[in-house]
């Protein structure tokens, strides 16, 4: 009788421990903010923006295909574009397209690495509404591929740096400006950048390369634009699936055909997804940005290791950013059959690209896909890939002056760590770094980042301007 009644008043205390803590759940210190008013030439910002998307500078995984004219060009412009720092800064070209100035302060002990890339992925012009290489001015906007992707942050570090130069400005610390050319495929520019730091010896304060950026709409519940911060991005690996056979006629069928049994091996994968897994990266950012929420939301970030089967269901349901952010995601992108229509292939083929949360990596994601698929004849194979990268830091000066620069730039937006589902040049540094940042310095809708390797890739003057004001911040705080 008495354990009956205990039943109820056991629910009761339990609802009650969650709503204080939800209660409790309040906002944290957000970083320091400057209220200094940064003046420069924003017309001739976006001139030099303009140069830069003219170069043609498409990287391709085969070599043959590259215009490397077009890389010299747009390397040879640099001088005249940003000619206080070709006066000032140190200049070192590197293997594969690197490229690295030194920005030299009055100290070298704790040295800032700012970077980007200035390559860019092909383009289909015929689906674009303006020449993709003619960097258009129109709607408020400059039209152009690499507008976003990253030839923004390549000029704004330059430019930023090039308008402090003109006022006097010495950086108490060394700054670098790190460039690579083939960002897009994988390359190893930015790999011969950190060998270069590795054998001078040189241990960066912190790194800030592309990344997240302010964006609204985008955590249940929080309405105010986020600064969102990558302190860690996932791995990728791309998955092989074959299946051989002896062929046929497609007029006689047999059980079993490879692109039966492949369709099987699709279809397991899509309806045994990998296993939510809270990660540091993950639980920071709920931690930040939980209490911005709802009440509703509250309770359930306040108390989120006991509601991950909730956030599991929510994060399948949606797909999307936030189930990319909680688990290793599986995309089927291509298939391989008969080149005949009337002709069982002898051999069949799908691939899957893989992003690899950090709790996972190639060797365990592999031994998961090859369980979930079960069946013997389908070979299952990691063409390439990479393991996640390191999680840097949150609790050091190189992220309050990251998370500062965002702040003082972008009024009024919650600036949180986040992990970044994509990958980028920066895992490289993880070799030498634990705080390594991931951000671009733009605000921009959801509309805004689906052109980001589409169609009519663009930027707004405006978010132009303030990704120059913020790189004029952050080498103030160097």
């Amino acid at each position: 009788m008495w354990a009956l009644l205990l039943i109820p008043a056991a629910i009761v205390i339990f609802l009650a421990v969650l709503i204080l803590r939800a209660c409790a759940f309040k906002p944290k210190a957000q970083p320091e903010t400057d209220t200094e008013t940064i003046e420069f030439d924003k017309e001739k910002a976006a001139q030099a923006l303009c140069e830069l998307v003219k170069c043609k500078t498409v990287s391709y995984r085969d070599p043959s295909l590259e215009d490397d004219a077009e890389f010299e060009k747009l390397i040879a412009l640099l001088p005249s574009l940003y000619p206080n720092v070709n006066r000032v800064c140190e200049f070192t070209r590197l293997p594969d397209r690197g490229l690295l100035f030194r920005f030299r302060g009055k100290s070298d002990s704790a040295p800032a690495v700012m970077m980007a890339h200035y390559d860019v992925v092909p383009v289909n012009e015929d689906l674009w509404d303006v020449p993709a290489f003619d960097a258009i001015v129109k709607d408020g906007c400059i039209w152009g591929r690499g507008t976003l992707d990253t030839k923004v942050t390549f000029s704004s570090i330059l430019f930023a740096a090039d308008h402090l130069i003109s006022e006097g400005f010495v950086p108490e610390n060394d700054i670098y400006f790190a460039f690579s050319g083939g960002e897009e495929v994988n390359g190893m520019g930015a790999a011969r950048i950190v060998d270069y730091f590795e054998e001078k010896g040189i241990e960066p304060a912190f790194v800030i390369d592309e990344g997240g950026a302010v964006v609204e709409n985008v955590f249940p519940g929080v309405k105010a634009p986020c600064g969102l911060i990558g302190i860690a991005e996932k791995g990728m690996m791309d998955v092989k699936y074959t299946v051989k056979s002896q062929g046929g006629h497609a007029s006689a069928p047999k059980p079993g055909a490879p692109i039966d049994r492949l369709a099987s091996a699709c279809r397991r994968m899509i309806e045994n997804p990998f296993k939510l897994k809270l990660t540091a990266p993950a639980a920071e950012m709920f931690d930040t940005l939980g209490r911005y929420s709802t009440f509703v939301y509250k309770i359930i970030f306040s108390n989120i290791k006991l509601f991950l089967t909730v956030l599991d269901m929510i994060c399948k349901s949606g797909g999307g950013e936030m189930n990319a952010l909680m688990r290793t995601t599986v995309a089927f992108t291509q298939a391989q059959g008969s080149s005949a229509t009337n002709v069982i292939p002898p051999e069949a083929s799908l691939v899957s690209n893989i992003r690899l949360n950090p709790a996972d990596d190639m060797e365990s994601a592999l031994e998961y896909i090859k369980k979930t698929v079960d069946d013997e004849r389908v070979e299952v194979t990691c063409m390439h890939g990479m393991n996640p990268s390191r999680i840097s830091r949150t609790d050091c000066e190189g992220w309050d002056k990251v998370a500062s620069a965002v702040a003082s730039t972008w009024k009024g937006c919650i600036v949180a760590p986040y992990l970044m589902v994509q990958c980028s040049d920066s895992r490289h540094w993880g070799r030498i770094s634990d705080r390594v940042y991931r951000f671009s310095a733009m605000d921009l809708s959801s509309e805004e980042r689906a052109t980001i390797h589409g169609n009519n890739e663009k930027i707004r003057l405006d978010a132009l301007a303030r990704s120059n004001e913020f790189y004029i911040r952050l080498m103030k705080k160097c």
